[in-house]
C-alpha cells in the first residue's frame, strides 16, 4: 500500500472515531440565513462563538437583509459589535461585504468560493464555513484547531492554511470535508487542547504522532 493510501485511511479512521466521540459536532454560530452566517463568521475572528451569538442575537433583530446593515452608520455598527474585538476592521468588512452583495448579487450571498472570496473580509476559511453550513456545498474551513490537530495527529505538516485545506481535501471524500472540520474543532476545544491535551481519554491517541512522541520521551 502506498504512502498516500495510508494517509487516506488514517484521516478516515480519525474522522470515524471523532464522530463517535462528538456526535453533536456542528457549526456553533447561530444563524437562520446564509447572510447571518456570513456576518457571524466575520465576527468570530479572534472571538468565541458564545460571544458572537450574544451580539448577533440583537444585531439580527434589526438587520435581516443586506440592505438593513447599510441603514446603520459605521459608528452604530461598531458599537453593536464592539465586544467581539477588532470591531473597526470587522465593521469595515461587514459594510464592504453587504455593499457588494447588494450591488452585485441582488442582495443574496453568493454560493461559490470564487464569488465569496471577492467580498471584503472574506477569505477561504469564512467562505468554506458559509458553503458547507449554509449551502450544503462541501468545504473544509481551517482554523487554529484544525491546523493544530492535523499537525499533532500527523495527518499533515502543512503550515499554510490554504495548502493544508487542499491537502486534507485530497485525503477525504468531499462529502466529509465539512464534518471533518467540525469534529476536529470540537475535539480541539474539548480534548486536544493547545495546552495539556487529554491524551489519556482520546480515542485517536493510538493514531496520533504527538502521543507516540510523548510516550517515547517517557
Amino acid at each position: 500500500m502506498d504512502r498516500k493510501a495510508l494517509k487516506v485511511n488514517k484521516s478516515q479512521l480519525v474522522l470515524k472515531q471523532l464522530r463517535i466521540l462528538h456526535p453533536d459536532a456542528r457549526c456553533e454560530l447561530n444563524y437562520t440565513t446564509p447572510l447571518e452566517l456570513l456576518i457571524a463568521t466575520i465576527l468570530s475572528a479572534q472571538c468565541t462563538d458564545v460571544r458572537v451569538n450574544i451580539v448577533t442575537k440583537e444585531l439580527f433583530k434589526t438587520c435581516r437583509k443586506a440592505e438593513d446593515f447599510l441603514k446603520l452608520s459605521t459608528a452604530e455598527l461598531e458599537q453593536i459589535i464592539k465586544s467581539t474585538g477588532f470591531f473597526r476592521s470587522k465593521a469595515k468588512s461587514i459594510r464592504g461585504a453587504v455593499e457588494q452583495i447588494t450591488a452585485h448579487h441582488k442582495g443574496q450571498v453568493p454560493s461559490t468560493m470564487e464569488e465569496l472570496v471577492e467580498l471584503p473580509g472574506v477569505g477561504r476559511k469564512t467562505a468554506n464555513v458559509v458553503l458547507g453550513n449554509a449551502f450544503g456545498i462541501p468545504g473544509l474551513p481551517v482554523d487554529t484547531h484544525v491546523k493544530r490537530l492535523a499537525n499533532r495527529l500527523g495527518l499533515s505538516n502543512e503550515e499554510e492554511p490554504v495548502k493544508l485545506e487542499l491537502y486534507l481535501n485530497s485525503q477525504l471524500a468531499s462529502k466529509d470535508w465539512t464534518i471533518f472540520s467540525h469534529t476536529l474543532i470540537f475535539h480541539g476545544r474539548r480534548v486536544c487542547k493547545a495546552r495539556n491535551p487529554a491524551c489519556q481519554v482520546c480515542p485517536v491517541a493510538s493514531l496520533c504522532n504527538y502521543f507516540k512522541e510523548t510516550q517515547n520521551d517517557n
